[in-house]
C-alpha cells in the first residue's frame, strides 16, 4: 500500500494539487493500492480576521492537526512507502518512522530565496524558519525526485549539505490533463462562451499568476512593442490582473487589447492554446513551467525566457530570450504572426510534447518505490 501526502486546499497551490491527483489516478490505474491524504481546512476556514491571522490559523491546520491525521493514517494503512508530493511539505518526514519516504521536488526557489539567493522569492523571518524546516525534511528523506534537471542540480547542491545523503533523482513530469490538438470546430465551440473574444482577431496567451517572477509586467511591455505592426490582443489566464498591471496596460496604450480569463477550465484552456498564435512566457524564475508543455501539446508555439528549466521543457521547439530582451520577444511574436511560421513551430511543438508522458512518469515512480523495498 502506498500513502501520498498532498497539499492544504486553502493554500490554493493548484499545480501541486493537480500533481497529487495525477499520481493518485496513475497509481490506481496501475493496480497499486494508493491513498492520498492532505491537511484539512478547519481553523483556516475562519479567514475573516485578515491575512496575517489567516496564515497562522492555516499553520494550526498544517502543523498541529495534520501530524495527528498523518500518524493515524500510518497506523491504519501501514504503507510500504510514503510519497510527499510537494517538497514544501517535506517537514512531514519528521512524523514518519520506519517507512521509506520519497519527496517530489518541483523547485527550490523558496529555499534558495531564504538562503539569500536571488529567485524573486524573498522570505520573511518566519518564512526563513519554514524553509529551513523544509530543507531539513528533504535531507532526511530516502529519495528526492526532481521534475527537471535544473532542479536536480539545485537539489544536489543544497540537499547534500550537512552530511545528508538522500538519493537525488530526475523523473520527467507528465501532463496533468490530456491536452491535445483540436479541430477548428471544437475550438470555436469552446471559445464561443468567452465574452468579448473576437473570433477573427489573433491573440497571444499568457498563463500564470501575479507572482513577480512570472513577469506579467514584462509580458505587457513585450506585447506593446507589437501594437503598431499587428492587430492582435493579449489574453491572460490565471490570477486577475492587479490594478498596477491594469494601469501599466493603460500607460502602454494597450488596455483595449488586453483580455482576462481568470477561471478557465481545462477544456477552455485547451481551446485557448489551440487558437493562440503563441504562448508568451517571459518568467524570471520557474520551477518547471507546466504551461509550456501544455501549450506545445496543443500545437501552440512557445516564446519564453531561457531561465531555469524552461529550455529543458520547451526543447528545440522553444523560441528563447534573456528575460530582459523584450525587443527579442516582440520580434518572435511578430514572426509567428505569419501563419507559415506558426505552422513550422507548431509542428515542432507537437513533436517535443511527446517527450512528456504521464504513464511513463508513474512507471518510473513505481520503480523508485520498489527500489526502496516497497511491496506493491
Amino acid at each position: 500500500m502506498l500513502l501520498l501526502i498532498g497539499n492544504y486546499p486553502l493554500d490554493r497551490q493548484q499545480s501541486m494539487q493537480r500533481f497529487g491527483t495525477m499520481m493518485l489516478q496513475g497509481l490506481n490505474n496501475s493496480g497499486i493500492a494508493t491513498k492520498l491524504i492532505a491537511p484539512r481546512a478547519r481553523f483556516g476556514k475562519f479567514r475573516g480576521a485578515g491575512s496575517f491571522v489567516a496564515k497562522w490559523l492555516g499553520y494550526i491546520d498544517k502543523f498541529v492537526l495534520f501530524p495527528r491525521q498523518l500518524q493515524a493514517a500510518l497506523a491504519k494503512e501501514k504503507p510500504s512507502v510514503v510519497h510527499i508530493c510537494d517538497h514544501s511539505n517535506a517537514m512531514y518526514e519528521g512524523w514518519i518512522e520506519h517507512v521509506p519516504v520519497v519527496v517530489t521536488c518541483h523547485d527550490l526557489l523558496a529555499v534558495r530565496g531564504a538562503l539569500g539567493e536571488e529567485t524573486n522569492c524573498p522570505a520573511s523571518p518566519t518564512g526563513k524558519i519554514l524553509q529551513r524546516w523544509i530543507l531539513r525534511g528533504l535531507r532526511r528523506a530516502n529519495e528526492v525526485v526532481c521534475d527537471s534537471q535544473a532542479t536536480e542540480a539545485d537539489a544536489r547542491r543544497l540537499v547534500s549539505r550537512g552530511g545528508a545523503s538522500p538519493k537525488v533523482d530526475f523523473v520527467r513530469l507528465g501532463l496533468n490533463y490530456p491536452f491535445r490538438k483540436l479541430s477548428e470546430a471544437q475550438v470555436s465551440a469552446r471559445l464561443a462562451g468567452i465574452p468579448g473574444l473576437n473570433p477573427d482577431l489573433s491573440f497571444v496567451l499568457h498563463v500564470g499568476s501575479n507572482l513577480r517572477r512570472k513577469n506579467r509586467d514584462g509580458a505587457l511591455r513585450i506585447f506593446a512593442r507589437c501594437k503598431e505592426k499587428w492587430n492582435a490582443c493579449l489574453v491572460f489566464v490565471g490570477d486577475a490582473l492587479t490594478q498596477e498591471l491594469l494601469s501599466l496596460a493603460d500607460r502602454l496604450g494597450i488596455s483595449d487589447r488586453v483580455m482576462q480569463v481568470p477561471d478557465a477550465s481545462d477544456k477552455l484552456l485547451e481551446a485557448l492554446y489551440n487558437r493562440a498564435v503563441a504562448l508568451l512566457y517571459p518568467s524570471r524564475f520557474e520551477g518547471f513551467g507546466w504551461p509550456v508543455i501544455e501549450a506545445q501539446a496543443c500545437g501552440c508555439p512557445v516564446v519564453c525566457s531561457n531561465s531555469g528549466p524552461l529550455p529543458e521543457a520547451a526543447g528545440d521547439a522553444g523560441l528563447f530570450h534573456d528575460v530582459d530582451d523584450e525587443p527579442g520577444f516582440a520580434a518572435d511574436l511578430l514572426r509567428l504572426s505569419d501563419p507559415a511560421q506558426r505552422t513550422i513551430w507548431s509542428e515542432k511543438s507537437l513533436r517535443n510534447a511527446e517527450r512528456f508522458s504521464t504513464s511513463r512518469m508513474v512507471s518510473q515512480y513505481i520503480d523508485i518505490y520498489r527500489s526502496l523495498g516497497a511491496q506493491l
